[in-house]
């Protein structure tokens, strides 16, 4: 294949990966049970709460289901420019808010999704759709701190390298919603949430902080992560007084399993990054390919991952060489790497995993590698990711471009741009981790 050729065959694995995720079908898969819920407890008024990059998707979903049988209203929080298009069937109120770090809109709606708690009862079900994402947009500070205060933490916390359990361990204690809160808040009405996970091994208590989920974490796991990454001394002092005040027991812990608000509440997977995995190694066998999807919980530094990631290309093809009755393979691997933030430069995890890949694949033939976020966003920047092979890096010297230099100012967007091999998908409605894809043809 031409490397145009092969550019497009990534695309089709990856995109295949994304319709097996798809929030709408996902969403339509669980309403079943959600009526039969609403019928066995003679409950005809549902409240339909969504927030995350995949809301809009899933309240749709949700609402023209329920429309059928119940009367249902809604409100959906989702990120800035994923709501485009939207139009329900129904009484539904839509927000837009910031992601990563949470704003004014964030907070705003989450009072306003409060509030509508505030007047649930057990005549009731409040109906909870949850996509990654939703711990940003979702934002509702602890008393005794402010949303600038709240966005110092997550701004610290995210260039630290914390990993996305670590970020959401302190979150939760220093909100009103995360962390079994919102659950809290909903009691006594009857509860379900379907969940899009965006997260290693899909713990309920982590995906978009637990919102409606038991914490096993404490306020004292909060300040040791804080600790662990050097950030106490960095952080509003108000902050910490918050986390020393609930370790000495001063303050209420997160609600836990065997708290009563969770008697009457379910809270449901409906798809993850293993089925967005699985689809794509599917794809790729009807491709040609001998397809692997070996694993889905990859995480740790971005750069690192793709030095790793080039290092078994290289042994992969010295063994395609070595058997020549073997087909080209394809792996296929999912997970969240994180990225400790040095430099100055603008990026992603996946751009700047592509990066490391691309410099240490340097001269690779017939590889073909892609990065890409399953929502459509890599960092602060509108691309999903980047998709390079072992031309890359001289292409970019040609052009008068350090590869070298950009990986240590985390640069990495900016350098997929001058060379035209950023993945840009706009919004994909659906949020499940990350998808790192090699293509790797026989020498």
């Amino acid at each position: 294949m031409t490397p145009e050729q092969r550019r497009d065959t990534i695309v089709d694995i990856f995109r295949a990966g994304l319709r097996a995720v798809d929030p709408a079908l996902s969403v339509k898969q669980h309403m079943s049970h959600v009526l039969e819920v609403c019928r066995a407890r003679g409950i005809t008024e549902v409240e339909v709460v969504g927030f995350g990059k995949g809301a809009v998707t899933m309240a749709k979903a949700a609402m023209d289901a329920l429309n059928d049988e119940v009367h249902a209203r809604g409100i959906v929080l989702t990120k800035y420019a994923h709501a485009h298009g939207s139009g329900f069937r129904g009484d539904v109120e839509v927000f837009e808010a910031g992601h990563p770090i949470p704003d004014e809109a964030g907070h705003a709606a989450a009072q306003k999704i409060l509030k509508v708690l505030q007047d649930a009862d057990e005549t009731m079900l409040v109906l909870f759709l949850i996509s990654g994402g939703g711990s940003a947009l979702l934002a509702s500070p602890a008393e005794g701190m402010d949303l600038a205060d709240k966005q110092a933490v997550t701004d610290l916390l995210l260039r630290s390298g914390a990993g996305i359990d670590e970020l959401n361990t302190v979150r939760k204690h220093l909100s009103r919603v995360k962390g079994g809160r919102l659950a809290k808040a909903a009691y006594p009405a009857h509860g379900i949430s379907l969940i899009l996970s965006d997260v290693i091994g899909d713990r309920l208590d982590v995906i978009a902080s637990g919102p409606t989920a038991p914490d096993p974490s404490t306020y004292a796991d909060a300040i040791r992560v804080l600790g662990k990454h050097g950030l106490t001394e960095r952080l509003p002092a108000n902050v910490m007084k918050i986390l020393q005040s609930g370790a000495s027991g001063l303050l209420p812990e997160t609600p836990k399993k065997d708290d009563p608000v969770f008697e009457n509440f379910e809270n449901i997977i409906i798809a993850g990054n293993q089925k967005a995995t699985r689809a794509a190694e599917q794809r790729a066998i009807e491709l040609g390919f001998n397809a692997l999807a070996p694993a889905n919980n990859v995480e740790g530094e971005a750069r690192n991952l793709g030095i790793r990631y080039a290092r078994a290309v290289r042994s992969t093809q010295s063994w395609l060489a070595n058997n020549p009755e073997r087909q080209s393979m394809c792996f296929i691997y999912g997970g969240e790497p994180t990225v400790t933030v040095k430099g100055s430069g603008k990026g992603g995890r996946n751009t700047e995993l592509a990066l490391a890949f691309a410099i240490a694949a340097d001269g690779m033939e017939g590889v073909t590698f892609l990065s890409a976020g399953t929502d459509g966003t890599d960092g602060p920047t509108d691309a999903a990711g980047a998709i390079v092979d072992g031309g890359t890096v001289k292409r970019a010297r040609e052009k008068g471009l350090n590869p070298e230099d950009y990986l240590e100012r985390n640069d990495s967007y900016s350098f997929f741009k001058e060379t035209g091999e950023l993945l840009i998908t706009g919004p994909t409605g659906t949020n499940v981790m990350d998808l790192e894809i090699v293509l790797i043809e026989r020498p």
